[in-house]
């Protein structure tokens, strides 16, 4: 049962009510049906009528003849002995033949063979005949039927009444109508598997082109083709447009990464100037305040600030730095097998040396292993605990959970702050993008020492993750914090 359940439910998903295939199919074979069914229908009804008229035109030639038969017989006899003999000369097994008088039954014939209904006694005492034939059913018998006066010399002698039985033939007619009507199912289902495989067949090449086009990547832009030679004209002429957009595409992507690369280039060559003469500067503001003694107020406020600017646009090219040599593929991973218990231990450490905050750790006693890089990893969670710190209530601990989930070691970092809404989450990886700019404004400061709120630790954090081949998630509700998962394969 559960077989057959499986089966219909595969046959359901390859079943698609919108497809061309399907619909396709399913009007070739109405078409089908309906002319099909259209001329066996007619084709039956034809031979209805051939059979009917063949009795009916018996039975209009014996009314006409026995009029004669009567006379002739007539001369030698009388006449009710020359209308018996005229009667049984004309009678059959299956037609039957009388004539009435006033109600009485003058001559008859026998009574219709294998009368087990009493058909003979029922049509007998039936005076409403009609005067041309026509076919009535008595008794579960089908019978022509016709009257007519019967004139003989001129001579009135009375009503003329024929019936023939034509149940046998009207019985093969519906047995052969019946068979007629299984062949043609059988011909229509035949038909019907031979338009699906033939339309199946004539979309094949459409199905290629799908095909082809989910396999495609941004990088076989310039190597993918359609070659499509035994598809009809009409297909050919799509994959032949289908192929000119690849290439326009193509030429539009080589451009595009020429363009970024030397996007990238050129920020990560500004960082990399912009970066010494910075730090410089910052140093000789460093050693300004440091060894002045005579700065006034203002003065020192000023310079105290124009040195934590300075440190921060070093931190920020600096980030700038890291992302352009991730992307172009300049950025070394070492990755090793370590034991992440230690790992994150001492990196929760580090953090609590430079804030008064509760950060909580909960692992597992069994010690998880992975393949990591010491030093980024420490850059990702100092980045991620740091944002922790900043947008939940001073109050309120951080918490860090290691966990191994499968073949993977989990890394979350929870917080009960403010939150992130569902239409930012999706995008807080971005570079230069942040949530909400006056927040932003208001949490410049690191309480780590790292970045402030340029929009771009998490989107480092993410590329050093993904160099690590792990990945990392966001899940948030408004008032109830964050939690930043982050997946790494476990040795």
């Amino acid at each position: 049962m559960a077989d057959l359940l499986g089966a219909i439910n595969q046959l359901r998903k390859r079943i698609d009510p919108l497809s061309l295939q399907f619909r396709l199919t399913v009007g070739i074979t109405a078409v089908s049906v309906l002319g099909l069914g259209s001329l066996a229908a007619w084709t039956s009804w034809q031979m209805y009528q051939i059979l009917v008229n063949s009795h009916k035109e018996s039975i209009v030639y014996v009314a006409a003849r026995l009029p004669r038969d009567v006379a002739l017989y007539s001369e030698m006899l009388p006449l009710e002995v020359g209308l018996q003999k005229a009667i049984d000369n004309r009678s059959t097994p299956n037609l039957l033949i009388w004539v009435k008088r006033d109600g009485t039954v003058l001559a008859k014939s026998e009574t219709l063979k294998a009368d087990t209904h009493g058909i003979t006694a029922q049509l007998i005492t039936q005076s409403d005949l009609p005067s041309k034939p026509e076919v009535r059913e008595i008794s579960d018998h089908y019978l022509v039927l016709c009257s007519k006066p019967l004139n003989v010399r001129g001579r009135m002698v009375g009503q003329l009444y024929i019936a023939q039985d034509i149940t046998k033939d009207e019985t093969m007619l519906i047995d052969l109508v019946r068979s007629l009507s299984i062949v043609s199912i059988l011909v229509i289902s035949v038909i019907t598997l031979a338009i699906a495989l033939y339309v199946q067949r004539s979309l094949q090449p459409l199905w290629t082109m799908s095909q082809t086009v989910k396999a495609v990547s941004a990088k076989d832009l310039g190597q993918t083709r359609l070659q499509l030679t035994q598809a009809p004209s009409e297909v050919r002429e799509l994959a032949q447009t289908f192929n000119m957009m690849l290439s326009r595409l193509s030429e539009a992507w080589e451009q595009q990464q020429q363009a970024w690369e030397q996007q990238r280039q050129f920020v990560g060559n500004v960082s990399h100037e912009l970066r010494t003469p910075l730090t410089i500067v910052h140093g000789y503001l460093q050693s300004t305040l440091r060894r002045a003694t005579n700065l006034t107020e203002p003065q020192r406020e000023a310079l105290e600030i124009a040195a934590a600017e300075a440190s921060r646009t070093i931190r920020l090219l600096q980030d700038l730095l890291d992302l352009a040599r991730a992307e172009s593929g300049t950025m070394q991973f070492r990755l090793e097998s370590l034991v992440l218990n230690d790992l994150v231990l001492e990196i929760i450490g580090m953090a609590q040396q430079f804030s008064s905050r509760t950060i909580a750790l909960e692992a597992p006693s069994v010690p998880i292993m992975g393949r990591v890089d010491s030093n980024r990893l420490r850059q990702v969670l100092l980045n991620l605990i740091d944002n922790a710190l900043k947008y939940s209530d001073p109050g309120q601990p951080v918490t860090v959970k290691l966990d191994q989930i499968g073949k993977d070691a989990t890394i979350q970092v929870c917080d009960r702050g403010r939150g992130i809404p569902l239409q930012h989450q999706a995008r807080v990886f971005e570079r230069f993008y942040r949530v909400d700019e006056a927040r932003a404004r208001s949490t410049t400061d690191s309480s780590l020492g790292l970045s402030g709120s340029y929009g771009l630790g998490l989107a480092i954090v993410k590329t050093l993750v993904e160099g690590m081949s792990g990945s990392i998630t966001v899940r948030s509700k408004g008032g109830e914090g964050s939690i930043f998962t982050i997946t790494l394969p476990a040795y």
